[in-house]
């Protein structure tokens, strides 16, 4: 039997730790190791909240700032028990929830200030368990997004953690656009301040446009005995240097990528999604489930600002309650520049499709919190078009309801590596209509599975972007029978974890 750790920022398949994708990821890869007869261990952080009422199971002793840190390692009771996964969480004091999803810190002046204090203790401490051999012996242990990288920077110079050098380390790139980017010295969340004591070779961890600071996303790629993207056409991308807006490729690594590929080392290998199991809300509680979030948030002292667009949400929504529109169109994504770039600085082309809608009766409903100017943005849009609703929070059956009832979903981002959101509404045979880029070009087929724009420059896939919607409005007005196969096209495609797991069995962990 081989034994697994995974260390990251994110695991879902515990309460209340999830912001992105890696959380999903987090919990559906190790459901698949042990199904396949293997052993997992999953270590996230306790952000100060999720170690509380858990199982206490040792002390963790290191070093860090010249000082004696002390740490805490809890067993946590997860959502759904599985033979031979264990889940942990780690306390500290400092190890602080952030604002975002009670996990990050949004640092503005300085970025990853924050952050970067709580998974240096993180990663410490994760290294000293294994030392200890808390975990038993390991085989591989699979690090996800720079949170968690600088267990190979503890790998390759701390002397106390020599040990980590047995053991096989894959390095999941989620979303390369966050580096996790901090001074070496000369800062209280520095590397010096923290490890004053190692001794390192700052060119190999510098980061290329600040070289007085260590890139923490480097540091995964140069340092993993494998490195992972989550998409094939991902991996293509992101070895060639970004243009924004129109092209996002490699985000200032990409000869870091090239080196690692030219070593036989980074691997694209597609996410995967879960078919087992699905909940399911009943058919026809899209509006129901929409106002019951909505009483839900006006209830929540962080939503009181938002009190009056809330109802005036809930104004809107009535009107479909008895009567639904032909042609729903959905998206549910956090509202960042990555999600929503191209509405943000075309929003006359966002307009314009809702007026297409208008013409077939048909309505837009975005659900999503993020940043304040997109939140801002489509409060606006929700005011001055009665054919958008805007449902600015967060509500899982609200969620499944769009995934299951509307017509087409739209997933215009300015890059993805993989996508989940897409996975999930074909699973539902709810065709998408997405930007060809990253994941979206694996996992949409257009015209077979979706629909899919693109173009080289900005201007040209604003145009192919509005110019696609038509045509998904045509084949859904027009011709039934190609809009039905589409349907059952989107419905029958299959991205399963096994699949992927077993391309990570033979390629990344090499068993």
């Amino acid at each position: 039997m081989n034994n697994f750790l995974f260390a990251a920022a994110e695991n879902d398949a515990i309460a209340n730790c999830k912001a992105g994708g890696m959380g999903d990821v987090v919990r559906d890869v190790p459901r698949q190791i042990a199904e396949s007869g293997d052993r997992v261990h999953v270590a996230v952080p306790s952000y100060g909240r999720l170690h509380q009422g858990q199982d206490f199971i040792t002390t963790l002793n290191f070093e860090l700032r010249g000082l004696n840190y002390t740490a805490e390692l809890y067993q946590v009771k997860p959502k759904k028990t599985i033979q031979n996964i264990h889940h942990y969480v780690i306390h500290h004091p400092e190890i602080e929830a952030g604002g975002i999803a009670h996990i990050y810190h949004d640092d503005p002046e300085e970025p990853f200030f924050t952050d970067a204090i709580k998974y240096f203790i993180f990663c410490t401490a994760v290294a000293e368990a294994v030392k200890q051999e808390v975990f038993g012996e390991l085989n591989i242990i699979h690090l996800h997004d720079w949170h968690s990288s600088l267990l190979l920077f503890l790998r390759e110079y701390h002397l106390r953690y020599e040990n980590l050098k047995k053991i096989r380390f894959v390095y999941s790139i989620h979303n390369l656009a966050i580096q996790g980017i901090r001074p070496f010295e000369n800062n209280y969340s520095s590397v010096r301040n923290w490890f004053p004591d190692v001794r390192y070779d700052e060119e190999s961890l510098l980061d290329y446009r600040y070289p007085d600071c260590i890139n923490l996303m480097a540091v995964g790629i140069r340092f993993a005995d494998a490195v992972h993207t989550v998409s094939p056409s991902y991996k293509e991308d992101v070895m060639k240097p970004s243009d924004p807006p129109q092209f996002i490729g490699g985000e200032g690594l990409e000869k870091d990528l090239q080196q690692a590929n030219k070593e036989e080392r980074l691997f694209g290998i597609l996410n995967g999604c879960n078919y087992k199991n699905v909940n399911v809300e009943e058919k026809g509680h899209i509006y129901r489930n929409t106002v019951k979030a909505l009483f839900k948030w006006l209830q929540e002292e962080s939503k009181k600002y938002k009190a009056d667009f809330l109802a005036h949400t809930g104004e809107k929504i009535m009107q479909y309650v008895g009567t639904r529109p032909k042609f729903i169109v959905s998206s549910v994504a956090r509202l960042t520049e990555q999600k929503f770039y191209f509405f943000k600085r075309s929003p006359e082309a966002f307009v314009e499709i809702l007026q297409k809608l208008e013409k077939v009766d048909g309505i837009f409903i975005l659900l999503g919190t993020g940043a304040p100017e997109y939140e801002e943005l489509f409060r606006e849009m929700s005011y001055k078009h009665k054919n958008f609703i805007f449902t600015n929070g967060q509500s899982e059956s609200l969620i499944d309801s769009m995934y299951l009832e509307s017509d087409l979903y739209f997933m215009p981002s300015l890059f993805e590596p993989c996508g989940i959101s897409q996975m999930l509404s074909m699973r539902n045979g709810n065709p998408c209509l997405v930007h060809h880029t990253g994941g979206l070009i694996d996992t949409v087929k257009h015209m077979k599975t979706g629909f899919g724009f693109g173009g080289d420059k900005y201007d040209e896939k604003i145009a192919d972007m509005l110019a696609t919607f038509d045509l998904a409005l045509d084949v859904f007005v027009n011709d039934k029978p190609t809009w039905k196969k589409i349907q059952a096209n989107a419905k029958k495609a299959r991205f399963t974890w096994q699949k992927s797991v077993n391309a990570y069995y033979s390629k990344l962990y090499q068993l």
